[in-house]
């Protein structure tokens, strides 16, 4: 196959060369199978021969935008076949009040589970999106607010501190203690903290906290001060703990659904060893924190999925703040349905924020 030339855009393809690759790859994604020079002229209304399609299709396959998958078979996009038409021909529009309906319909819930409502969302992607839905739930920090903080002194220059929620579940986590901190400072810091942070989340009372010792409010010591500081960018918004976070995936069967070839088989086998690397996919769907709405990830761009060549359509979610408290998506074949697949994610994300914050 050849490698894409650098810096290749869809201004270096003229007209009729940007209309055969657009012919090919939403043929593909529609069937799967390669798409042939007779089909293409015949969906042209014979405005194009096949021989013309052919020179065109050997054009693309030499800026790497196609390829063949075997001697004297038609032509399918490569991965960098599919990024350029994802990102500068796919049509992506609002979903209609009908699909929105149904999506709020099957989404809506009388529980006050979010973890329920989060089964439901996976799931539901899956069926409508025919691949495997995955959701990211948010930490408990980020769900609940907390009730009681309290610092324990350890051997070895840690701290255990033991956060209590309002719904009365219980968090312990372990930490480094600054040099020279006494138990008098570690009981300031918790009874400071507890103050502050009572019927408020985490991520909600952060920049509160920092701002009033950074402006030489809190009436602390430097020693329990810098211990609230680790803390603080540790729990609220720092490093991301994949223990304390649920990730779950649904309709992994819908995978095994119209498989093409022996190779197909393999590569879901791959996939689903990808779903089992629960740290690595927390560490994906975590990503979408600096995209702007959906994120795409096709084929090896993510190297989780590298060996499996699978797409991922991922979106995250928010709390009031309008702080990334999680993400979801859908997981499949590269030729998934963009154009549908990619408003589905993005507003059941919204759904999903918006139970989240009632």
């Amino acid at each position: 196959m050849a490698a894409p030339l650098p810096y290749f855009s869809l201004s270096d393809l003229d007209s009729r060369a940007r209309d055969i690759f657009r012919g090919i790859v939403e043929s593909y994604l529609e069937t799967g199978q390669p798409v042939g020079s007779k089909t293409l002229a015949l969906s042209s209304g014979d405005s194009l021969s096949p021989a013309t399609i052919r020179n065109t299709m050997a054009e693309l396959a030499r800026y790497g935008l196609v390829e063949a998958p075997h001697v004297s078979a038609g032509r399918i996009p490569t991965q960098a076949g599919l990024r350029l038409f994802v990102d500068g021909l796919l049509q992506v529009g609002d979903l209609s009040k009908r699909d929105r309906d149904r999506l709020e319909k099957r989404l809506s819930s009388d529980s006050d589970d979010p973890e329920q409502l989060m089964t439901q969302a996976s799931g539901m992607l899956a069926g409508l999106a025919g691949g495997a839905g995955l959701v990211l739930t948010p930490s408990m920090d980020q769900q609940q607010p907390l009730k009681h903080v309290e610092f324990v002194a350890l051997d070895d220059g840690q701290a255990l501190v033991v956060l209590v929620y309002s719904d009365g579940h219980v968090e312990n986590r372990l930490m480094p203690r600054p040099d020279g901190l006494l138990p008098a400072s570690l009981e300031r810091a918790g009874n400071f903290l507890s103050a502050r942070l009572r019927g408020r989340r985490l991520s909600e009372a952060r920049d509160d906290i920092l701002s009033e010792m950074a402006q030489g409010r809190a009436q602390i010591d430097a020693a329990a001060q810098a211990l609230i500081e680790q803390g603080l960018a540790d729990w609220a918004g720092g490093k991301k703990n994949a223990e304390n976070r649920t990730l779950i995936v649904r309709g992994q069967a819908r995978l095994l659904d119209n498989l093409q070839a022996q190779t197909d088989l393999e590569r879901i086998r791959l996939l689903f060893e990808d779903l089992e690397r629960k740290e690595e996919l927390i560490a994906l769907l975590d990503r979408t924190e600096t995209a702007d709405g959906v994120k795409i990830f096709i084929g090896t761009e993510n190297p989780l999925f590298s060996l499996s060549g699978s797409s991922v359509v991922i979106a995250p979610y928010h709390d009031k703040a309008q702080n990334v408290v999680g993400a979801l998506g859908v997981i499949g074949p590269t030729r998934l349905n963009y154009a549908r697949v990619i408003p589905m994610v993005d507003y059941t994300a919204q759904l999903v924020g918006r139970w989240l914050n009632r």
